[in-house]
């Protein structure tokens, strides 16, 4: 069996995070035509615009380390994702669909977040600073949709959900 070193684990990662934001772009259609909240619709939509060049950045890094840009089954976005479609189905029409839609777009954006955050330092680590750049500019946007979805959630969704239950 051959050796598996830092630049095989880096290009199975870069398939897998291609994957799922390939399976992420359709997720979002869905939260967002479920979303009741006219501003969650929006933060749906604008990340869906964001992770069309998320998915032609990573198209770039594939070009800058030699390597055709193909996805890698993401087992973990499917997992997260299943998630996802439980809570439309099981919260529709209720006060709490739209803070169970923020959690688990949390969901995905956490695992985003660890996923870029590794492939940025693994890209520094295999002397691909242009790719090193390229996951850093996307990280930093899931960075703050994840900020954004936490204040869409503290400004009114969970009070709402809450208010439900009272």
């Amino acid at each position: 069996m051959a050796e598996k070193t830092l630049d095989n684990l880096f290009y199975d990662t870069l398939k897998d995070i291609y994957y799922a934001e390939r399976k992420i772009l359709k997720g979002l259609k869905k939260m967002s035509k479920g979303a009741q909240a006219p501003e969650l619709k929006a933060a749906f939509d604008k990340h869906y615009e964001e992770t069309e060049g998320q998915i032609e950045r990573l198209q770039q890094v594939f070009e800058i380390i030699g390597k055709r840009a193909q996805g890698k089954t993401c087992d973990a976005i499917e997992g997260i994702l299943a998630e996802g479609e439980e809570i439309l189905e099981e919260y529709a029409g209720t006060d709490a669909l739209d803070a169970g839609l923020i959690s688990a777009a949390q969901a995905v954006e956490h695992y985003e977040i660890t996923r870029y955050g590794t492939l940025k330092r693994w890209a520094t680590l295999l002397g691909y600073d242009d790719a090193a750049r390229l996951l850093d500019e996307t990280l930093q946007e899931e960075s703050k949709t994840d900020e954004s979805l936490t204040a869409l959630a503290d400004a009114k969704a969970n009070a709402k959900a809450q208010g439900a239950a009272a």
